[in-house]
């Protein structure tokens, strides 16, 4: 059965779709967020008030995935003794590390900006996996697609503002320190998830790096103004959808190279576009030549590294046996 599901995410079809599931999920997570903030009455310049409110989503999404995956294994998942180390690595890096400087930095940058340098994590990811892991190889092949992505993310995020080449370590500097955390975790994963179910690996982390940043929010002074079955809802449904996203992409990267899956994250932002503008009712500001442009950018980066990278591999490995 195991190695039925393996071979499953492994197929490039179902792969691809999976990652494109995940992304439109982390996609929607964006004005859903805004939302749950004006439900809660949470001030967008409140820190610690915002970090609560992070910690509890994580923490119940961290849970939901143990109950979930329990239940599909028809057994608890209860990580072995010699992986709470791992355990609490992945939860420093991937939840608490990653989201204090996401969301100090997006405070203190411009939306265009933090957009920009945020959506060149999958790019960050792949540099990650190749050159300090040393998970993978790094062609010229790679580079290409994911600096088309990075082209399809500034086009999609350009929106006639003036964007300047100012940077500021607390604006624009910590959302790219938020991306190398992301970048660390996701290989951190593929490696912890050789001997431990990356669900069980995804669930347990999120509890505790949830469980610690409502802890600091609310140290902090952090508090929720108001809470409605509305809110509570909307608080659900950001918990079950990192849950399955990240569940989900735990197990791709399990089987199928970083940087094949990692390409995908470059269709996280143009979901978050189309979901913000139809959850806000503006469609126009969707389906326009500006993010379809940035749609077929990404796709053709995607293609590249899955399929030109691969062949571009054999062809080299051919060569070196050949000269062998």
């Amino acid at each position: 059965m195991e190695h039925q599901k393996k071979t499953g995410l492994q197929n490039a079809l179902i792969a691809g779709l999976c990652a494109t599931l995940c992304c439109a999920l982390w996609g929607s997570a964006s004005p859903t967020i805004k939302t749950g903030y004006a439900l809660f009455a949470i001030n967008t310049a409140d820190t610690p008030a915002i970090l609560l409110f992070a910690g509890l989503r994580f923490f119940f999404a961290g849970l939901l995935a143990i109950l979930i995956g329990s239940a599909l294994n028809r057994k608890p998942l209860i990580p072995a003794k010699s992986s709470l180390p791992n355990i609490g690595k992945l939860a420093l890096v991937q939840t608490v590390l990653q989201y204090i400087f996401f969301y100090t930095g997006v405070a203190n940058s411009t939306g265009v900006k933090s957009s920009i340098v945020q959506s060149a994590s999958p790019f960050i990811v792949i540099l990650v996996a190749c050159f300090l892991f040393r998970n993978e190889r790094f062609t010229v092949v790679k580079f290409a697609g994911c600096v088309l992505g990075l082209i399809g993310m500034v086009i999609v995020n350009l929106d006639g503002s003036t964007l300047d080449l100012n940077m500021t370590f607390l604006g624009e500097g910590c959302v790219l320190i938020s991306n190398f955390w992301y970048a660390v975790s996701s290989s951190l994963i593929k490696s912890y998830s050789k001997t431990e179910n990356p669900v069980t690996l995804s669930g347990y982390q999120f509890m505790l790096g949830g469980a610690v940043m409502a802890l600091l929010g609310f140290v902090l002074g952090g508090r929720l103004a108001q809470v409605t079955w509305a809110g509570v809802g909307v608080l659900f449904y950001l918990a079950v959808l990192s849950a399955v996203a990240y569940s989900l992409w735990g197990m791709l990267l399990k089987v199928n190279p970083v940087s094949r899956i990692a390409v995908y994250g470059f269709m996280t932002p143009i979901f978050g576009v189309l979901f913000s503008a139809l959850m806000l009712g503006e469609v126009e500001q969707a389906f326009n030549l500006q993010t379809l442009s940035a749609l077929v950018l990404v796709c053709i980066g995607i293609f590249v590294v899955n399929k030109l990278s691969s062949k571009w591999e054999n062809r080299s490995a051919a060569k070196s046996n050949q000269t062998a």
